[in-house]
């Protein structure tokens, strides 16, 4: 069996989204609507910030969620589930609601980035997907949002597909690190799914194959002129594979062949000592605009290492540790209930626990941007859902982490982040391109997210504040569930 062919993602869940569901058919009213947040508790490699990514997937995977006749029958050999809630899975449609910030934004932690409000059921199942999504596509975007800070305006192009973890994995990691800011991606299926530009240069096997480096080259700039990076690290990089290409590349020239894109790529030794020693024999042969790509399990540290060391480097291809985000491989976003309906009002649901960053921010709610005059982000802002919230003439709000000192947003802005992106089962309008997507990252850093948030070492913590009413609404909660 093909399981490329055959499956079915609406399948892709723990077996416990089942289990409460079966439980929730039986006992509950179906249609008792709930409320659940995604948010996640803390920033990978003790960044400032991370980047929202994978909506676009979530809303496709909740569109077409449907079981298949081999699907029931398979829940049925489980011998877990009652036949009325089989027959229920035979029909199923998602019918709720469906709130998220947009895709690519900013985010910080203990907001609520996405939030489902549907019935209880249904609710319960999107789970698993929503989380996979967010939580790699969200992670790799970050990651490669970092190396290509990193890389201080040079080109970084995603070399990851042989390590990601699986097929979906390098492609949509492609996506995510794309969105990150990377230029391009070797992984040809993310090209032709995303409209990511796709790059390469050539592989050591095509230089072993022929019998010496310099036909390898030779043969390499005869099938693509427009595309000559040659990889002059298969035998010795500075007394060989260098001077090589230098010599392609003066057959070229004599040739009258003008080629748009052509340099070297070094994919191990000592890259800062080897690409500034190349930069010199390039220049001094007359190549001075000849580029010098390098690989080599590269990320955000290792390229800010080599630049500092004077490494002269065009582009970075850049793999695994990009791909897996080998550094911190767990983003951490969670799904947690925050209200049920009651009657005609959602009534809220907190999680306590002992361990204060665990403690859930209950019930339906808007999270607000805040903006100085300047357009700079200053805090986010968490009130009731449907709270007014009136910046002139100042607002006076409250930090969670020093409830004590009066605090007030003067001259500032507010910007509501979430959006509903599904209603009654459909998506809301379009969803953005790729490449749009990119560019609202881009946007955001460039102009309306502190630079001191953006630092790699102690970043600046960026303020998620709440409402009086909103943080009242809390402490009442905790006060409740502490008699």
């Amino acid at each position: 069996m093909n399981i490329y062919d055959k499956r079915n993602i609406s399948m892709m869940m723990d077996l416990y989204e089942l289990t409460m569901a079966n439980g929730y058919y039986l006992q509950e009213k179906q249609d008792r609507k709930v409320v659940f947040d995604v948010f996640y508790r803390k920033n990978p490699d003790e960044a400032g910030f991370a980047i929202f990514a994978g909506l676009e997937q979530i809303v496709e995977y909740i569109e077409g969620m449907h079981f298949e006749k081999e699907d029931i029958a398979y829940l049925r050999s489980l011998h877990q589930f009652d036949e009325g809630f089989l027959d229920y899975l035979s029909d199923f449609r998602f019918t709720g609601d469906v709130y998220a910030f947009e895709e690519g934004t900013i985010m910080y932690p203990g907001e609520p980035i996405l939030t489902v409000v549907a019935p209880l059921v249904q609710a319960q199942m999107v789970e698993t997907e929503i989380l996979a999504q967010v939580n790699h596509q969200s992670l790799i975007a970050t990651k490669a949002q970092r190396i290509v800070r990193s890389a201080k305006g040079r080109a970084v192009s995603d070399f990851g597909a042989r390590r990601a973890h699986n097929n979906d994995a390098a492609i949509y990691g492609a996506r995510a690190a794309y969105i990150g800011g990377v230029k391009g991606s070797a992984t040809v299926s993310a090209g032709q799914y995303f409209h990511i530009p796709l790059g390469g240069t050539m592989a050591h096997s095509w230089i072993m194959y022929y019998q010496d480096e310099l036909t390898a080259f030779r043969k390499f700039a005869e099938t693509y002129p427009d595309n000559c990076i040659l990889l002059v690290d298969t035998y010795d990089v500075l007394h060989q594979g260098v001077k090589n290409a230098i010599t392609v590349f003066e057959e070229m020239r004599a040739a009258g062949i003008t080629s748009k894109n052509y340099g070297i790529r070094i994919d191990s030794g000592d890259l800062a000592y080897l690409t500034r020693e190349a930069r010199k024999m390039l220049d001094a042969a007359g190549f001075s605009d000849a580029k010098i790509v390098i690989s080599n399990s590269l990320d955000e540290y290792t390229i800010r290492s080599i630049l500092d060391q004077g490494g002269q480097v065009d582009s970075f291809g850049v793999g695994e540790r990009l791909i897996t985000s080998r550094s911190e491989p767990v983003f951490g976003a969670v799904y947690k209930l925050a209200a049920v309906e009651e009657g005609q009002e959602m009534q809220p649901r907190i999680k306590v626990s002992e361990a204060v960053e665990k403690i859930t921010n209950p019930g339906l709610k808007d999270v607000y941007r805040i903006y100085n005059e300047e357009g700079h982000a200053i805090a986010d802002l968490i009130t009731k859902a449907g709270e007014d919230v009136v910046m002139e003439g100042g607002y006076r709000f409250v930090d969670p982490l020093e409830p004590w000192k009066v605090r007030r947003f003067e001259h500032a802005r507010a910007k509501k982040l979430q959006k509903q992106v599904i209603r009654h089962g459909q998506r809301v309008g379009s969803l953005p391109k790729t490449s749009d997507i990119q560019a609202y990252v881009r946007h955001q850093l460039e102009h309306e997210i502190w630079l001191e948030e953006q630092r790699f070492e102690n970043p600046h913590r960026h303020y998620v504040d709440m409402s009086p009413a909103y943080y009242e609404m809390k402490m009442d909660m905790l006060k409740e569930h502490s008699k």
